[in-house]
C-alpha cells in the first residue's frame, strides 16, 4: 500500500503533502527526511479513519513531481484487518468474541502505533477468511521512503 505525496520547500524545511489523505501533512529538513517522517504521518491519518470505522481512501496514481511513499508490511496487514471488519460488518467486540482475546489485545492488533506480530494478524484475517500477500519489489526512484 503506498501513497503519492508532494514536497514543497517551505523556508528552508520540505512539506509534505498528499491528495488521498486531506488530514496527512509531515516535514522534513531534507527530500530524504520528508518522505521518511511521511511514512509516520501517513500511518496517523489513517489511524483517524479507522477511530471513525471510516473507509481507508483508495490511493490514486502518482501525478507528475509526486513522490510514492510505501508502509511497512505489517501496517498494511493491519489496514487489512481493519478493511475486512468493515466489509463484514464487524465491531472490535465481535472480533474480540471471534478470537477468544480481551479487548485490549484487538486494540493492538488495529493500532497502527503498536508493533503487533504479523502473525497475530495473519491469525485473525484467517479468522475472518482473508490471508495476506507480500510482494517485493526493486525501488527505483531515488527518494523512496
Amino acid at each position: 500500500m503506498r501513497y503519492a505525496v508532494k514536497l514543497m520547500e517551505d523556508g528552508g524545511a520540505f512539506v509534505v503533502t498528499c491528495r488521498d489523505l486531506p488530514a496527512f501533512n509531515s516535514v522534513g529538513d531534507t527530500v530524504e527526511e520528508a518522505l521518511r517522517e511521511s511514512v509516520d504521518g501517513i500511518a496517523l491519518a489513517l489511524e483517524g479513519y479507522m477511530d471513525e470505522r471510516a473507509p481507508i481512501p483508495a490511493a490514486t496514481e502518482k501525478k507528475r513531481g509526486e513522490h510514492w511513499v510505501s508502509l511497512p508490511a505489517l501496517d498494511v496487514a493491519k489496514i487489512g484487518l481493519y478493511q475486512a471488519m468493515l466489509a463484514n460488518h464487524l465491531r472490535k467486540a465481535d472480533l474480540v468474541r471471534l478470537l477468544g482475546v480481551h479487548a485490549p489485545q484487538v486494540d493492538r492488533l488495529l493500532s497502527l502505533s503498536h508493533k503487533s506480530k504479523l502473525e497475530q494478524v495473519e491469525d485473525a484475517l484467517g479468522h475472518l477468511g482473508y490471508r495476506v500477500n507480500v510482494t517485493v519489489e526493486r525501488v527505483t526512484a531515488r527518494y523512496a521512503a
